[in-house]
């Protein structure tokens, strides 16, 4: 959900992307997309500790150690450039609340610092800027210490140190996952107050200023505070920490009358919050008029919440050996505001808890204060928030023992070209005649059926609000299923199945989670419309590696070695739908002679085209199996027929079933076709029992296919 402009109250979501070297004493830098759980805290504390990996990115070209140690030597506070203490770092559009002045933390206290009693997700208070979004990712992210120690390194060393206090220069220095990159991000301390007073992000403990830092470090490479002014969790919990983000409409998937739904989601939550991922949630605004409007149960419409608990609580005493204690499901949360707090079942001081025993409170760590952080029942919940950001840590880390998944991640750009064939802007598939102009990319699916996470996210438009622009393009992507030997970009869509579509929508990451048969797949990604210019990334993961990559030719390049050997004249599409009636087999793989003996046959085809071949999946026991496999062939003799053949695999040694040999040529009917099997030889060979369905498209264009 985009939050826009809403404003605290005046009184006031699977890990790798930096391995811990603990076999060779060493660190390295991978972007990807997790961190590395420490077996310990020590170890943990070591990590926090470690200098910038040489896989780091300096933002603006501004190297931490390098500044650092020039100013202690000249004796001077650092003072940023590149974001000065001045309106032009607030605002583009509008004016300050009041006289700002930029304080250092020492003007604000007598001894700041960096963590007060650690790092956590009560130290967050939002001020006076509309980006509840990001205090409720920070909330989340302050559960992890493993990941807030990535966002924050080197936090030791970054303390203020009371007994050195000359190796102090007021500079500070964090990372975020900046477009497919870790981004080292390197700010001065001085902070913007009125009256004395920070005027946005804060701690609730006067002298902690982590918060404060990280927000204006933030702002910094959004371009100024008012940037942030309006946004989504899932967006900052992205810069956080690499992760994977899914957005769940609540409404539309009825999860709060599904009861079977909303326990799968739960399952689902719960796993993602143990497995260190990160959750918010919001209750989207039907008008502007409601925004930051109180409900009548105390939640706040158009205003982002951080999800810090997913667990199942005991009702009643629990016995040592029992195992029949009723649990409740129940999910906690934290109002980025410090205060305004959930009123109904299961609140603070709700009749409820005294259901639940001493120590079963003392362990869920109730506290009974106005804090902000508040329990409620998971069907409640259900029923009164709209959307939930769900951002997963995928783990692509061998070093596991949860499921690893292959990452394969890729830079992309929507560009646009008067020429059509250099276009790379052709808008969504509803703009048939420009949308194959779109970046194309092919990826193979290696097992018989595989899970396939694809992430999609622009890049990101904050940094041109100064320019009166800064809004998310709707952005999406199709699937489409294609020959198994595609190499060069699709120019019409013949035979192709198109087998899965993303939502369209303007946010900065669009997500899909799909189940893909074997086969290979071409993901065109694209704006709404045409003629949009933005860079994207494009990550996948699936079970086995897919070799995602782009496809950039039209058709075979014209080589010296080709024009010596020949260049295709014609290419041809083939689509074999199915195969038929074949011969059973024994179980020996030799075709049955009795019944009694026989069971279906294990059949695949091969495609043969002048020295190229294409082999499909084999279908198991079955005379009726359903291929749907495609193949293309770019062909420099026309006389040489394509040759479809099926076979019976066998332990020992494959049975021939039969085959039927295709002109293919450009005058040849393209409507699909049913053709009787025959032996080895010429079209006059003896027939076999069975017949196979096919479609054959050929064309002398070499890029009409």
């Amino acid at each position: 959900m985009l939050f826009s402009s809403e404003l605290a109250p005046a009184e006031d979501v699977w890990l790798d992307s930096h391995l811990c070297g603990a076999l060779q004493g060493t660190q390295q830098g991978l972007p990807s997309l997790a961190l590395y759980v420490c077996k310990s805290s020590k170890n943990a504390s070591k990590v926090g500790q470690r200098t910038m990996s040489s896989s780091v990115k300096s933002f603006k070209d501004q190297k931490y150690h390098q500044l650092k140690q020039q100013c202690i030597k000249q004796r001077q506070l650092f003072e940023d450039p590149e974001f000065p203490a001045s309106d032009e770092s607030l605002f583009y559009n509008r004016f300050p609340p009041g006289r700002v002045e930029w304080k250092r933390p020492k003007e604000l206290c007598d001894d700041p610092c960096l963590f007060v009693n650690g790092i956590s997700a009560h130290d967050l208070h939002q001020g006076k800027l509309g980006n509840c979004w990001f205090v409720a990712a920070c909330s989340c992210l302050a559960l992890w210490e493993n990941l807030w120690q990535k966002v924050i390194p080197c936090f030791k060393e970054q303390e203020w140190d009371s007994k050195r206090p000359q190796k102090y220069a007021g500079i500070f220095h964090f990372q975020f996952w900046y477009f497919g990159e870790w981004t080292d991000v390197v700010i001065d301390d001085r902070l913007p107050t009125i009256n004395g007073e920070l005027i946005y992000c804060h701690s609730n403990v006067k002298n902690e200023f982590w918060s404060a830092l990280l927000e204006k470090a933030y702002a910094k490479l959004a371009g100024s505070y008012e940037a942030l002014d309006g946004g989504t969790a899932a967006d900052a919990i992205i810069d956080f920490t690499g992760a994977v983000a899914e957005s769940i409409d609540l409404v539309k998937g009825k999860y709060s009358e599904n009861i079977s739904e909303q326990m799968k989601l739960f399952e689902e939550l719960q796993k993602v919050h143990k497995r260190g991922g990160l959750i918010s949630c919001s209750i989207t605004s039907s008008s502007p008029n409601d925004t930051e409007v109180e409900t009548e149960m105390g939640l706040i419409i158009g205003h982002a919440y951080s999800v810090t608990a997913v667990q199942k609580v005991h009702l009643g005493e629990r016995l040592l050996f029992s195992f029949k204690s009723e649990k409740l499901f129940m999910i906690r949360m934290r109002n980025p505001w410090g205060k305004k707090e959930w009123n109904g079942a299961w609140s603070d001081q709700s009749e409820e808890w005294k259901k639940v025993s001493d120590s079963e409170r003392k362990s869920l760590g109730l506290i009974v204060q106005n804090d902000g952080e508040f329990w409620m029942a998971f069907e409640d919940w259900c029923k009164n928030f709209t959307d939930v950001d769900v951002c997963r840590i995928v783990n692509t880390s061998y070093f596991s023992i949860h499921k690893t998944w292959e990452k394969k991640m890729v830079c992309g750009a929507w560009t646009k070209h008067s020429e059509p064939l250099k276009n790379r802007s052709g808008g969504c598939f509803d703009y048939r005649a420009t949308f194959l102009q779109n970046p194309q990319y092919v990826f193979d699916v290696k097992k018989a059926e595989d899970k396939v996470l694809i992430s999609l996210q622009q890049q990101d438009q904050r940094i041109y609000k100064k320019d009166g622009k800064g809004d998310n393009f709707p952005i999406g992507f199709e699937i489409f299923k294609v020959e198994l030997n595609r190499e060069y970009r699709i120019h019409k869509l013949q035979i192709q199945e198109r087998v899965a579509t993303s939502l369209y929508i303007n946010t900065r990451t669009v997500f899909l989670r799909k189940l893909l048969t074997q086969g290979r797949y071409v993901l065109i990604p694209t704006t709404y419309r045409p003629g949009i210019i933005t860079a994207f990334i494009l990550r996948l993961f699936t079970d086995v590696p897919s070799k995602l990559r782009e496809l950039k030719l039209d058709k075979p390049k014209l080589t010296c070695w080709s024009t010596l050997c020949g260049y295709p004249r014609i290419v041809t599409q083939i689509k074999i739908h199915s195969a038929e009636g074949l011969q059973q087999q024994d179980r020996s793989g030799a075709m049955g002679l009795t019944q009694s003996y026989s069971v279906g046959a294990d059949p695949y085809l091969i495609i043969k085209c002048e020295n190229q071949k294409v082999r499909s999946a084999i279908q198991k026991d079955t005379v009726h199996a359903i291929f749907d496999t495609q193949a293309v062939f770019y062909r420099k003799n026309m006389e040489r027929s394509i040759i479809v053949q099926v076979w019976n695999s066998n332990v020992f040694c494959d049975q021939f079933l039969g085959q039927v040999l295709l002109a293919a040529l450009p005058s040849d009917p393209r409507e699909q076709q049913t053709l009787q099997l025959r032996g080895k030889g010429g079209r006059e060979a003896d027939e076999m029992p069975g017949h196979i369905t096919v479609k054959v498209v050929s064309s002398d264009d070499l890029m009409e296919l």
